[in-house]
């Protein structure tokens, strides 16, 4: 899997890392706010950041890609 994906429907709260970053499995790259909820969303496996699909501040459902991974 190439890409990371909301774990459930909110805004995208913050991206923690930027294009070109080196992640590792677990490592914290977005926090989504639902439901006055932060939501952190972790890495599922390492990987460089190709690409920031989702910004801060945009509206994402369920599945949705907010970061490709290469």
């Amino acid at each position: 899997m190439n890409h990371i994906t909301a774990t459930m429907a909110g805004n995208v709260w913050k991206v923690t890392v930027k294009e070109g970053d080196e992640v590792k499995a677990g490592d914290e790259v977005a926090i989504l706010e639902s439901m006055k909820m932060e939501i952190p969303i972790e890495a599922e496996r390492a990987g460089k950041v190709k690409a920031i699909v989702k910004p801060e501040g945009e509206f994402v459902n369920e599945g949705d890609v907010l970061i490709e991974l290469d």
